[in-house]
């Protein structure tokens, strides 16, 4: 692979906490690679020019706080900031999702997101699959959140989401298969399978979702869900429920791979698919593999490898490179 500054990586994140972010790993079975943390925005750039990208779109890490409160809107304001003005002292290279505090928080959430689309240019939105601990945990088209989607359809919004690290009931079964590699990509799967039930998915079709890590078991259980969740009485028909499991957008983090590749291509066509890294939670050589993966996948395929790698997103995300955001350079 010869790198090309032309790829725009729309699953990059940012860690400006790295104490939290290192006991987070300790709790999930994973290891931020050497180097990546403490994450400071050189890393980032030193990474994307080794891997031939141009820009990437700023996310915060899949964790939440597990209850409303002043301080999480805080810092949840803070990262967005921060964001923000990374994208102003580096137009060509950032953009970002926000984030949003407990999603619980429905008022707080609703004005983060005025904040973040009005003040600070937001690209897009980081939600996570699920919010809360154990019982009291709700997924995404928990009908709680419905103001906030209605919001983001009518901004005609993007969503980035991704999976919720959220533990089994019984205990990831090897060291080398913790939370993230093994509960991580069923989680994403679970949210997208509750906004297609629920009808969701079809009330808010203005927000583009797009699933992190190709929908992680999503093309494989989608299947699954358009018989027996009919047969279980959602009104939905089967055909409907995989329409609507093919109006995501799917990112190829961490899964672009001939079997997954040629899975996903008869689930969805190429102008659904967008390139992905999951940098810094992997190393340059892990994102080296899959990019590999993918642009041998589509070797005789040039239009849609492009599509894939770079023109899908600039589609999306027409404000790539704007340079109307706060100023001010983060330190490096």
């Amino acid at each position: 692979m010869v790198p090309q500054n032309i790829r725009i990586d729309v699953h990059h994140h940012f860690f400006l906490d790295a104490q939290k972010k290192a006991k987070k790993n300790s709790e999930v079975g994973w290891r931020t690679p050497d180097g990546n943390l403490p994450w400071g925005p050189q890393t980032s750039l030193t990474a994307m020019d080794k891997l031939g990208i141009q820009t990437v779109i700023l996310s915060p890490p899949p964790i939440s706080s597990t209850s409303c409160g002043a301080e999480n809107c805080v810092e949840v304001r803070n990262q967005n900031i921060y964001a923000s003005q990374l994208c102003a002292a580096y137009p060509s290279r950032f953009g970002f999702f926000a984030g949003l505090p407990f999603l619980d928080d429905v008022e707080g959430s609703l004005e983060e997101i005025a904040y973040s689309f009005d003040v600070l240019g937001a690209d897009g939105v980081a939600l996570i699959s699920s919010y809360g601990d154990g019982n009291s945990a709700k997924y995404i088209a928990d009908d709680l959140y419905d103001p906030i989607w209605k919001e983001l359809d009518r901004r005609h919004a993007v969503v980035f989401l991704h999976g919720a690290q959220t533990p089994s009931s019984t205990p990831y079964p090897h060291p080398w298969l913790g939370v993230p590699i093994s509960e991580v990509p069923n989680e994403t799967y679970k949210a997208a399978a509750h906004l297609v039930v629920s009808g969701k998915k079809r009330r808010f079709h203005n927000v583009n979702i797009i699933l992190a890590h190709l929908g992680g078991s999503t093309p494989f259980l989608a299947p699954r869900v358009a018989a027996l969740s009919h047969y279980m009485g959602c009104p939905l028909t089967p055909d409907e429920i995989m329409e609507d499991f093919r109006s995501f957008y799917y990112e190829t983090a961490l899964s672009a791979h001939e079997t997954t590749l040629t899975a996903m291509a008869t689930l969805v066509p190429s102008d659904r698919l967008l390139f992905g890294t999951d940098f810094p939670a992997v190393s340059t050589k892990t994102a080296e593999w899959y990019t590999e993966n993918l642009e041998n996948h589509f070797a005789g395929r040039p239009l849609d490898l492009a599509n894939i790698m770079r023109d899908n997103a600039l589609r999306l995300f027409p404000k790539l490179g704007r340079t109307d955001v706060p100023s001010g350079r983060p330190d490096q």
